[in-house]
């Protein structure tokens, strides 16, 4: 198996802003992953950490969320297959992550 993905995203939005945006953001996400037909199985909030779980094509992805005061981190385990797309992955994460946690 391989190791888990991990991107960390500085922000300034304080905990309860930072949690907000990134549920409000998942609600648009979802919509559109089923549009892509990724099945999203699992996704649930407890307290400041967001655990996931979605699959496609025979693949299945999941990780966790955890929100804190300064950082989000973002811990995506991925299938054999996927892996040898982290790099991509973890670059993409990084970057919408930054647009959804940038101050407005």
């Amino acid at each position: 198996m391989p190791k888990p993905l991990i991107v960390e995203i500085p922000h300034e939005l304080g905990l309860a802003e930072a949690r907000r945006r990134i549920a409000e953001g998942l609600d648009q996400v979802q919509g559109m992953l089923g549009k892509t037909g990724i099945a999203v199985d699992r996704m649930t909030w407890t307290d400041d950490r967001l655990d996931f779980a979605m699959a496609a094509m025979g693949q299945k992805v999941d990780g966790q969320v955890d929100v804190r005061p300064e950082t989000v981190r973002v811990e995506v385990r991925l299938p054999l297959l996927l892996a040898l797309f982290a790099e991509r992955i973890q670059k993409k994460l990084g970057q919408e992550g930054n647009l959804l946690l940038t101050k407005k």
